[in-house]
């Protein structure tokens, strides 16, 4: 990763430990997630991943034994064993859900509010 190229995330990446399925066409996997944001997660997992940047994959996160966040995403960057995916699609359960664990974890409903405004603009 180059570290001279300017952080450009506009998105509070909150630091959250938990197990997540990760479908693709190649397969299924779980990885660890690391930390998750409005638009994307990072997921570790100590192999290489068998999917391109740009290649498309469902990641299903599971908070509770009844409470999933399951987004449609891209993947955007691979450094393993680290992997960023960029979320493109969310059903409105799994934002209610997202909505509320950034809400508990950032302490600030003003930022979150922010950034739910910035992600309509977008």
């Amino acid at each position: 990763m180059n570290t001279t190229e300017p952080d450009r995330r506009r998105f509070t990446r909150i630091h959250f430990d938990a197990e997540c399925e990760v479908h693709y066409a190649g397969g299924a996997l779980v990885m660890q997630l690391v930390d998750i944001s409005l638009r994307g997660v990072l997921l570790k997992f100590d192999h290489p991943l068998a999917l391109d940047i740009g290649g498309e994959a469902e990641v299903n996160i599971y908070l509770a034994n009844d409470v999933l966040i399951r987004m449609k995403t891209q993947l955007n960057y691979a450094e393993p064993p680290s992997y960023g995916f960029f979320v493109k699609e969310i059903d409105l359960d799994s934002m209610s859900h997202l909505r509320r664990l950034l809400e508990l974890n950032l302490g600030d409903e003003a930022l979150l509010e922010r950034e739910l405004e910035q992600m309509v603009l977008d």
